[in-house]
């Protein structure tokens, strides 16, 4: 199991902070988390490109979307912040 963390505009977006989930990398959590907002709230506007955008972490450091997970490890999802 891989521990998920969701930070900043999504977990407003879903309503998620937190989910444990089976995967091999970070790229196959994302149907799960998916699933997971649209069971939390049917009407959720999220789709899979906010979540591609997001910041990844893996144990504290930053990873890309393509990085294997192994048991254990957590996985933090942070919204990029832009302004100006």
């Amino acid at each position: 199991m891989v521990k998920v963390k969701i930070f900043g505009l999504l977990r407003m977006d879903t309503g998620l902070k937190e989910l444990e989930l089976e995967a091999q990398s970070v790229k196959a959590l994302y149907p799960q988390i998916m699933a997971a907002a649209k069971a939390a709230h049917p009407g959720t506007k999220v789709k899979r490109k906010d979540i591609d955008g997001c910041i990844i972490m893996i144990n504290g450091v930053q990873s890309k979307k393509s990085a294997a997970l192994a048991d254990g490890d957590t996985v933090m999802l942070m919204s990029p912040v832009r302004g100006g």
